[in-house]
């Protein structure tokens, strides 16, 4: 995830800092006010508010080392839909109490909030009733699977149901692609399920969750969880064999417990679009490839506030390739992977919202 973190506080920068070292595997931005001194490089603002509303855009969370009711007011106008906004969180100073505060299943708060939480040595507090009462809810679900549950007025049915104890029926329609790997994943989670048809889930009698790629599926007590697509942005030296870029893209992958069968677009700029290794991969994949012009790429960047390498920029004329050319792919995104490094190649993942 793409994290803003902001501090008033000389403590509550210390914080940051400590959590931005500790949260090595996703992208940390510390943001201060003009004049604040600080151990790390930080964004700097002269108002919070302008701040908050340019990473309510742009971040896939927001982290306040501050009072809760100051994080309230700043993101209040810009609440949307808890299928779209950010993850939000709020943290005393020491980082002793984190609280999940907005977005804490589909954007992934809660599992954030225990993450910064071991990361502190705080206590997360995490209020969603399904949570406190040891329950999976479908849209928590759905955030850890990469799926997206439609409509969202049977997210509360459904975990209503849970949460008085009714008997919620999983399926998995027997003709979703990649049906085996989320199998795994509900019986890894103690989830019991069947795999039937979509008439079947159709005609259902119960409240049922349905894995299935067809969100066109309504009845009144269906709730569909359906795969989102997951971006694959790539950059490479010139030459780079395709088993190479396969494995990068594999480890990318299991990084955030997918497979490589999830990735449904491979991009990159468009200098790469004669890439041997690029091509050859998306073949074997049987994905389709994408290449962006740098103009395209630039306004990626500028929206989202990427970050960018200078080396990079002085090789392509654009300092961002990865996450760039896979936001290109989407309306909305969210990073699952920032951009990683590996020895001959770059990968950043995306998931679209």
């Amino acid at each position: 995830m793409r994290c803003a973190v902001f501090a008033a506080t000389r403590r509550g920068v210390e914080s940051a800092i400590r959590l931005k070292e500790g949260l090595a595997s996703d992208a940390v931005d510390i943001f201060l006010k003009d004049g604040r001194e600080a151990e790390v490089p930080a964004k700097r603002f002269s108002k919070l508010a302008d701040a908050v509303t340019e990473a309510f855009r742009q971040y896939d969370a927001l982290i306040f080392f501050m009072a809760a009711g100051i994080a309230v007011r700043m993101i209040g106008p810009h609440l949307k839909s808890k299928l779209t906004d950010p993850a939000v969180l709020v943290a005393d100073e020491r980082g002793g109490h984190i609280i999940s505060l907005l977005s804490g299943h589909v954007g992934g708060g809660n599992g954030l909030t225990r993450r910064v939480a071991n990361c502190l040595g705080g206590i997360p507090i995490i209020t969603t009733a399904t949570d406190v009462n040891g329950l999976i809810s479908p849209d928590a679900l759905a955030s850890e699977l990469g799926l997206r549950p439609v409509p969202k007025p049977m997210i509360q049915e459904i975990s209503g149901a849970l949460l008085e104890g009714k008997d919620v029926l999983y399926a998995i329609d027997e003709r979703l692609p990649r049906r085996d790997f989320f199998e795994t994943a509900l019986s890894e989670r103690g989830i019991s399920f069947a795999r039937i048809s979509a008439s079947d889930a159709l005609a259902s009698k119960g409240r049922t969750v349905f894995i299935t790629a067809d969100e066109s599926l309504r009845s009144e007590q269906l709730l569909c969880l359906v795969p989102r697509r997951l971006i694959a942005g790539m950059g490479c030296r010139r030459g780079v064999p395709k088993d190479v870029l396969k494995a990068a893209l594999s480890d990318a992958c299991a990084r955030i417990g997918q497979e490589l069968s999830a990735v449904s677009t491979i991009a990159s700029a468009a200098v790469k679009k004669d890439e041997a290794g690029l091509l050859g991969l998306a073949a074997e994949l049987g994905v389709e490839a994408r290449f962006f012009e740098t103009t395209d790429l630039q306004q990626k960047i500028e929206a989202y506030g990427l970050e960018e390498s200078a080396f990079v920029r002085q090789q392509i004329g654009v300092g961002n390739v990865s996450e760039a050319a896979a936001l290109c792919c989407v309306e909305q995104g969210r990073i699952a992977l920032p951009k990683t490094k590996w020895e001959k190649a770059t990968v950043a993942l995306v998931w679209e919202k």
